[in-house]
């Protein structure tokens, strides 16, 4: 029997593996990517990253993309509100269950499986307690590719901002950092890979520090092809 089921979709590295190995199990139809976007800046909530870049990776991943529009000082009341009244009507249309990228936050996994149980729903977590160092090197390995959007400058300096995540990357890490990022000290925008049908092309633009995060605009390009 097929499972229906949404993939909470942030743009980055994790929700990418998350898709990678929900996608190779056959009982799992899935019926949208999920995001949230703060509506003020539009673009994806915490990463930085632009809704039209957001758009191009659904339709290279040949996925349909529900956004869930927050402001930008958003409460956890407004917050929760939002997420439940859209995951209710995906409820309606036979979707079961969410599909998460975390890896080993016992507290985040605990609060959003008991927020999805209020409404009769579960949480699936295709990553969970794998290593993060292993994580980080096969996603490098299975040929994706991740540009540094946003760094928390209280544990990694503006160094790490625009880069690919790579070998050197990895290498280059202060020894405090999760090789995945799981506690927040970075997240990514993937460009490239096994479940996208082409390459979303950009540029790097300008690069703010806000709240003792350090972002890195990136700047929608045309494919080549395209160009004249």
């Amino acid at each position: 029997m097929v499972e229906k089921v949404l993939v909470s979709w942030s743009g980055g590295k994790d929700s990418a593996m998350a898709l990678y190995e929900i996608q190779k199990v056959p009982k799992y139809e899935i019926l949208s990517l999920l995001t949230t976007v703060t509506e003020d800046y539009d673009r994806i909530s915490m990463h930085g990253v632009r809704s039209t870049l957001l758009q191009q990776q659904a339709q290279s991943l040949g996925l349909p993309l529900e956004k869930i529009l927050i402001p930008k000082n958003v409460s956890t009341k407004e917050y929760e509100s939002k997420m439940e009244i859209t995951l209710t009507e995906f409820q309606q249309d036979g979707v079961s269950s969410v599909v998460f990228g975390d890896i080993f936050l016992e507290g985040i996994r605990n609060y959003r499986e008991e927020k999805l149980s209020q409404i009769g729903m579960t949480g699936l977590f295709p990553l969970w307690k794998r290593e993060s160092a292993y994580l980080a090197q096969a996603f490098i390995d299975l040929g994706f590719k991740a540009v540094v959007t946003c760094v928390d400058s209280k544990v990694i300096d503006n160094t790490f901002i625009g880069r690919l995540i790579d070998e050197r990357f990895l290498a280059e890490l202060p020894a405090n950092v999760d090789p995945s990022g799981e506690n927040g000290e970075f997240h990514s925008f993937v460009f490239e890979g096994p479940i996208f049908k082409e390459r979303i092309p950009y540029t790097i633009g300008e690069v703010v520090l806000r709240d003792s995060f350090y972002f890195c605009d990136l700047l929608p390009t045309l494919p080549r092809m395209s160009q004249r």
